[in-house]
């Protein structure tokens, strides 16, 4: 069978199916892309393929990415980001992605031969804080999420964006509503919303910005404490891993490059496991 392509309640995917035969239907495994290369589903689709997994892998777009770009161009993304890093660009995508999800996995129900289980769902860099906010927020039932260079705190990220759009050193100009909304956003300290019993991976590369690789460690070693098995929660480390998975400029779908190629062998090894597991 070949990959699929369309939309889900407005929203693009593309959709790669079980590896081998399968009798009846599969489980299903969700993603959000990253912002970064790869920006679009089909180019995150490429890059993390996880081709030996016999589940669906249904890679979403998000907001205002690939299917959904105005006139083909990055420019309106780049503008918001440039009007306000949070308040008209992280957190809008974060929650707009989050909010259309539970259609969207009715509609991919409907389309696909997928079974009524909980899912797993996968995001990378801010894909990676969507798909923290559906499992913090229960936005469906989730039988297990994997998370590469994620957006765990959306303070770290707003510095990164906000000295790459305003062209200066200049400090974010906090307000009482965008301080609020950064600790809405910031999962580390809403551990507790997580359930403890859901297993979680984190991949984070080797030379992923500081402040992000930080973050990480921290949501791992804050889940440890909660979980009744701290085996549950994994922090693996690639080597030579940046920020990106995929060259710019991260549209279409491209050759593997041999990092990604290394994340996508660890999310495939640790997503057979879990579906032994169920």
């Amino acid at each position: 069978m070949e990959t699929i392509t369309g939309t889900a309640a407005g929203v693009p995917f593309t959709a790669l199916p079980p590896t081998g035969a399968t009798d009846g239907p599969a489980p299903l495994i969700v993603t959000w892309h990253m912002l970064d290369a790869p920006r679009t589903d089909a180019a995150f689709a490429a890059a993390l393929p996880m081709s030996g997994v016999p589940a669906w892998r249904v890679h979403l777009g998000m907001p205002m990415c690939g299917a959904r770009m105005v006139d083909g161009r990055v420019d309106a993304i780049l503008e918001l980001a440039r009007k306000d890093a949070l308040m008209a660009f992280l957190a809008p995508f974060v929650h707009q992605a989050a909010d259309e999800f539970p259609a969207a996995l009715v509609a991919l129900r409907d389309q696909l031969p997928v079974d009524d289980e909980p899912i797993g769902i996968l995001g990378g860099s801010l894909g990676g804080a969507v798909a923290l906010e559906v499992l913090a927020t229960r936005r469906a039932p989730i039988t297990a999420v994997a998370l590469v260079n994620p957006a765990v705190r959306i303070r770290s990220v707003i510095g990164l964006v906000h000295r790459d759009m305003a062209g200066s050193e200049l400090e974010y100009p906090w307000t009482v509503e965008s301080r609020t909304t950064a600790d809405e956003l910031d999962f580390v300290a809403r551990a507790g919303d997580i359930a403890a019993d859901t297993p979680l991976l984190l991949v984070s590369g080797e030379l992923d910005h500081p402040a992000l690789r930080t973050d990480a460690a921290a949501l791992v070693d804050a889940l440890h404490r909660r979980y009744a098995d701290p085996d549950e929660v994994e922090l693996r480390t690639v080597p030579g891993l940046a920020h990106p998975l995929a060259d710019e400029p991260g549209l279409e779908p491209a050759p593997q490059l041999p990092t990604a190629k290394a994340v996508d062998e660890i999310l495939t090894q640790w997503f057979l496991r879990q579906l032994t597991a169920k």
